[in-house]
């Protein structure tokens, strides 16, 4: 628990550096990424990223990519790689963590990522796509207060990926996020996580 707080909500994580490798191996793409410590699941592919980048549908709008809480980069680089004409933005409150994306996407030739802290990620902009394993653990509050913000920049016609435990309340988030206007449905169940797909509220369809 105590590496996930700094993950999440750290810019400089304590724990003392210590690189390792972790190897993604999907029917489409096989990346070698750099990890470290103080960087959440940073020894192994995390199961419930594993599950979104296998079951989670490809954007279906052409427009900016969000990885919310990108980590080393697993979820952005695969749809990097996936999507190489689309910008891919990988946001993260962890500065270890976006070194990380940026050495990895340097070292697969992506051009097409960005890594960033959430305030950099410039005004106005809209994404097609938002793809997220998100930080359940941290509490309620917090938690809303990061899908609100970034499902708010939806493009009308887009669409948010969530992946999420079972027993860690992936049925009462999908409820309260349709709650907050924000259409949610259960796509699939996979080894004890739930696939959500969000869509955008209905007033952002309105306004744009």
């Amino acid at each position: 628990m105590a590496e996930q707080g700094q993950h999440y909500f750290s810019a400089v994580p304590r724990a003392a550096s210590a690189g390792g490798t972790v190897q993604l191996r999907l029917p489409d793409v096989e990346l070698d990424l750099r990890t470290d410590t103080g960087v959440f699941s940073h020894a192994r592919l995390d199961a419930g990223t594993r599950v979104l980048l296998e079951y989670a549908p490809q954007p279906a709008v052409r427009a900016d990519i969000l990885d919310l809480g990108c980590g080393y980069g697993p979820i952005a680089l695969t749809l990097a790689a996936r999507r190489k004409r689309l910008p891919v933005w990988a946001v993260d409150v962890n500065e270890r963590a976006l070194g990380l994306v940026r050495a990895n996407a340097a070292a697969a030739g992506l051009g097409n990522v960005t890594a960033c802290l959430p305030d950099e990620v410039p005004a106005g902009i809209r994404f097609g796509t938002i793809y997220s394993n998100p930080p359940i653990r941290v509490g309620k509050a917090r938690l809303h207060a990061l899908l609100h913000r970034w499902l708010s920049l939806l493009h009308p016609d887009g669409a948010a990926y969530l992946v999420v435990q079972k027993h860690l309340g992936s049925d009462s988030l999908a409820a309260w996020l349709t709650d907050q206007c924000f259409p949610t449905t259960r796509l699939t169940s996979q080894r004890g996580y739930r696939i959500l797909e969000v869509r955008a509220a209905a007033d952002q369809t309105a306004t744009e």
